[in-house]
């Protein structure tokens, strides 16, 4: 079998013209998935971009693999057997290379984060630069075109392959975000709520959009208007347009190498990202669905079903656990993913009832989603303003505006209730050592280092009520808040 995965950073779902959204941003995602099935409803278990990818190569919840932030306590990776490798956990990548399968990497995530683990399995990493995942996708394709062409036709490859261009800042040419000058944008968020917004002082708030004076002119400086909106979403849908042409460039080689029709592809992300969603925008800081909820199109010749859709509730990690099953190999017993392979296929399977998230790199929370619901536990806010308990309803209030909490205690209840049954089911799985989430909580969803450059960044910018707020926030002196300027 020869499988291309395309791990697209910080991609929202309903900006894929292939999910339903006006404007063409995915014409060539748009054929992977119109020869594939197109899953509605997946979600990242645990985010930002550590966790989720640790999920990736363990197969594991964050709460179980423990690289649930991105520094310090509660990002220690961990691996269940000390020394050696686990036959009921293995790395998914070990697993596939030990059944037969060349794993090859193109990515630069390793070298991004410091994250030792992600290196385990692979016959080939490349980091093709030291950009450390600032690349676009033109230098993301001049490493694995050449690679496609002598390889390609070979055998039983999983090839992983990443894309940054919608992870800000967007960088590609600025004629990806003209096309759209024409293009009107969504309703959301309003005239009155971008005013409303400008109260709020944390990082990528509407009024605290950057950190500093130079950022691309592909993004504005700040959201004060909807023209404002207009221009940063005007900006991500031109990154995102930008890495689909390079998709087709590389949907091109394997036409050339007559291997189109053969190959199996995969396409998700790793996270989504909020645009204008609980006032924040071009962000992932949080476990709710504008960051959790992710694409995911399976093209599988002679397994998937051309053009199907699937509506049911899934984690990245059943795709992880499908992908293996595909691969003809047993779903591992320690995995926390399921195989939808018996959907894949067009046959009637049901979903998850509701799902568990979580978030611990700039606030501390837990989420649940089910078809009506989204409830929002905040157990540290961290560098946010989020209100404890929060539940939206979201056929009735799709972009989450209306906390109804106080409303549906009983709600609130079930809910509450999920999350204590859900965090019990894995605690009881054999090798569980400690929630991560409560290390977080411990310190503060913080990063060691001075505050003094933090403050002074902000007050030279004149965000004196933000250097003050931030500055308040602190739990032990010589720590500052865990965003990066």
């Amino acid at each position: 079998m020869r499988m291309i995965y395309l791990d697209i950073d910080s991609l929202r779902p309903d900006h894929m013209s292939c999910y339903g959204y006006h404007r063409q941003t995915t014409p060539n995602l748009d054929r992977i998935a119109a020869e594939g099935m197109r899953f509605e409803r997946c979600y990242t278990v645990s985010s930002p971009c550590v966790p989720s990818r640790a999920s990736f190569m363990s197969g594991r919840f964050g709460v179980n693999h423990g690289a649930l932030t991105h520094w310090g306590p509660g990002c220690e990776f961990q691996y269940p057997e000390g020394d050696g490798h686990s036959e009921r956990i293995p790395f998914f990548t070990r697993y596939l290379r030990k059944a037969g399968m060349k794993t090859v990497t193109f990515s630069t995530f390793g070298d991004r984060h410091h994250a030792w683990w992600y290196f385990a399995g692979w016959n080939e990493v490349h980091t093709h630069t030291l950009k450390e995942g600032n690349e676009n996708a033109d230098e993301v394709n001049a490493a694995v075109i050449p690679w496609l062409k002598a390889h390609g036709k070979e055998d039983d490859y999983f090839l992983h392959i990443q894309y940054w261009d919608p992870h800000s800042f967007y960088t590609y040419p600025r004629a990806y975000m003209e096309q759209w000058k024409d293009s009107p944008v969504g309703a959301f968020p309003d005239e009155a709520q971008i005013e409303a917004q400008q109260k709020s002082t944390f990082p990528r708030s509407a009024s605290f959009l950057h950190w500093g004076d130079h950022y691309p002119e592909t993004m504005p400086g700040a959201i004060r208007s909807r023209e404002d909106f207009k221009h940063l979403i005007d900006g991500y849908d031109g990154a995102v347009s930008y890495m689909d042409s390079f998709v087709g460039e590389l949907m091109d080689t394997l036409r050339e190498l007559g291997i189109e029709d053969e190959v199996c592809i995969v396409v998700s992300a790793d996270h989504a990202e909020s645009m204008g969603e609980q006032g924040i925008y071009v962000e992932h800081p949080c476990a709710t669905e504008a960051v959790h909820h992710i694409p995911l199109i399976i093209k599988a010749p002679g397994i998937a079903t051309a053009g199907g859709t699937y509506d049911g509730f899934l984690y990245n990690v059943d795709a992880i656990a499908t992908i293996t099953d595909m691969a003809g190999l047993p779903v591992p017993s320690g995995w926390d993913g399921k195989s939808y392979l018996q959907a894949l296929q067009g046959e009637e399977m049901e979903g998850r009832d509701y799902l568990v998230m979580e978030h611990a790199l700039y606030t501390c929370q837990r989420s649940v989603r089910d078809p009506k619901w989204f409830f929002l536990r905040t157990y540290h806010t961290g560098l946010y303003d989020f209100e404890e308990v929060i539940l939206y309803d979201m056929e009735q209030d799709p972009h989450q505006t209306r906390n109804v909490a106080a409303k549906y205690p009983e709600v609130v209840n079930l809910m509450e209730q999920r999350i204590a049954n859900w965090l019990q089911e894995q605690m009881n799985k054999p090798g569980y050592k400690a929630d991560p989430m409560q290390k977080v909580i411990e310190t503060g969803p913080y990063k060691y280092l001075t505050e003094n450059d933090w403050v002074s960044r902000l007050r030279s910018k004149g965000y004196e009520e933000a250097a003050s707020k931030l500055l308040g926030r602190r739990t032990d002196e010589g720590m500052k808040p865990a965003y990066e300027f």
